[in-house]
């Protein structure tokens, strides 16, 4: 645990480091616990230190430990992609769901939470830099989809999230730059409140807290190497 608490304080104080050359308010910014194939115990010595947001990419693994751990001992996000089919199991689960790159898939999330009688957070993901591997809504896309995501009553739409394309974190700047750009046109254009930006992780935290991020998504910092 003392090497766990160690790193954590590391990757915060990286965080009040960023905040403070970018002038902005430590405050602005959450650190998420990526816990990826991490054990249960793993997360609850990570729990015991006082980080209680936790990302998990695959849903079925996050809600076995969602069931494991208790909901309502942390707060989950959903940081992966997320397939339409797995939409009935993320609903209600998640205080925030950060890969939602389409129609059809705000419109499946919208009918569970509809049913669920709830509200689900969604953040859409952005696929800047057109890779084909990558998942996320080409940016030309991107305001369509806002219009329907707003014309949806049980989805509420707090802002984006991206991944750059492998490389230096000199590198990933310019991809964050674009993101909080388009961000900040598209709110202006269509009114939305869009608070959250959901950008950089354990390479490139940093340069992201720098260029606008108010979620860092930071997993190998923390918990070290993952174990295939």
């Amino acid at each position: 645990m003392d090497r766990l608490s160690e790193r954590l304080a590391g990757v915060r104080q990286r965080i009040d480091d960023a905040c403070r050359r970018a002038r902005r308010n430590p405050d602005d910014v959450r650190l998420i616990a990526v816990s990826k194939t991490v054990s249960a115990q793993r997360i609850r010595e990570a729990l015991r230190v006082g980080q209680t947001l936790l990302g998990e990419n695959r849903v079925q693994e996050a809600v076995a430990k969602i069931d494991e751990i208790g909901s309502s001992a942390a707060t989950w996000h959903l940081v992966g992609h997320l397939q339409r089919n797995k939409a009935r199991h993320a609903v209600g689960r998640f205080e925030l769901l950060h890969g939602v790159d389409g129609e059809k898939l705000a419109e499946e999330l919208d009918r569970r939470a509809e049913a669920a009688n709830l509200k689900q957070a969604i953040l859409l993901q952005v696929n800047l830099s057109g890779e084909s591997a990558k998942s996320g809504a080409p940016p030309a896309t991107l305001p369509r989809l806002m219009n329907r995501v707003a014309e949806l009553a049980s989805l509420e739409l707090h802002g984006l999230m991206t991944i750059p394309p492998a490389g230096t974190p000199d590198e990933a700047r310019r991809w964050f730059v674009e993101l909080r750009r388009m961000r900040d046109r598209l709110a202006a254009e269509t009114g939305l409140a869009l608070p959250e930006l959901s950008m950089g992780m354990t390479n490139d935290f940093e340069v992201a807290v720098e260029e606008g991020a108010t979620l860092v998504r930071v997993g190998r910092a923390i918990f070290g190497e993952r174990t295939p």
